[in-house]
């Protein structure tokens, strides 16, 4: 039954790559169009601003960065739509069906998807854009489509700098760590020193005490209560998951799917 679904979704994306604007000046006539917005959810600036943006960010890692927006009643199952778009457009940096990042919104069923192909499949592996896909969400929701799109872009392009086995992230909260450790023992030392600098101390606690009549008299431990406190915790209404896999045209990708 999808099958059938693929042909009008195909003239879909055909026409829409026709209706992209060409250039006037020699600069942006070298810009490619990655971003097929064809919801309506930019402006013309935000539209000229992110485009120059995924393409310049594209070129270090030499992955075309694309964001696909649909709303329409021949939508169908967003990861789908996805591969779809991906085996029908062949989009790549540097040749038909290459190194390509995908997020696919999906307006008619407030889904979307990201898709990662061949070095952004192993660059940007399911985890890398489960953690892109948890750093957008909350601006969908919110309806702030361009900061959106924007951090998706440059989460992707930053997570693509770093080889796949590391964890960005983790290596950011590292140097945190390590800053704020030298300051924990650059305050010590300072204490010290500071301690220091007023002269050795010699008189003490026992220096005026009678140790013959001094001591603990009595004692005494009594036990109150023990109050506990329920707190329901609330899960999120956001579906996610789903992960990566193979389009009709046999190309394997990397995948994060979630609802907005």
């Amino acid at each position: 039954m999808r099958r059938l679904r693929v042909i009008p979704i195909a003239l879909f994306f055909f026409a829409v790559l026709l209706a992209v604007p060409l250039e006037s000046t020699v600069a942006a006539a070298e810009l490619k169009p990655l971003i097929y917005d064809e919801a309506g959810l930019l402006n013309q600036e935000e539209y000229d601003e992110l485009n120059v943006m995924a393409n310049e960010y594209g070129a270090e890692r030499e992955t075309d960065i694309m964001i696909v927006t649909i709303d329409s009643p021949e939508a169908y199952d967003v990861m789908a739509m996805t591969q779809d778009f991906y085996d029908y457009n062949g989009p790549g940096y540097d040749k038909t069906h290459g190194n390509t990042v995908i997020l696919m919104m999906d307006m008619t069923h407030k889904e979307f998807y990201l898709a990662g192909f061949y070095k952004a499949e192993e660059y940007l592996d399911d985890d890398r854009l489960d953690k892109i896909r948890n750093k957008i969400t909350p601006d969908l929701k919110n309806g702030d489509y361009k900061l959106a799109f924007q951090k998706y872009i440059e989460t992707a392009h930053r997570y693509m700098g770093f080889d796949p086995e590391v964890n960005p992230d983790n290596i950011l909260l590292n140097i945190w760590v390590q800053l704020g450790i030298s300051v924990v023992i650059g305050g010590i030392i300072v204490t010290l020193m500071v301690r220091r600098s007023g002269g050795r101390i010699t008189v003490n606690s026992r220096t005026y005490e009678d140790s013959s009549s001094s001591g603990l008299l009595d004692y005494e431990d009594s036990y109150l209560h023990t109050s506990t406190t329920r707190r329901k915790i609330e899960k999120s209404d956001s579906s996610s998951g789903g992960g990566g896999g193979t389009t009709s045209g046999g190309h394997s990708h990397s995948g994060s799917r979630g609802s907005f």
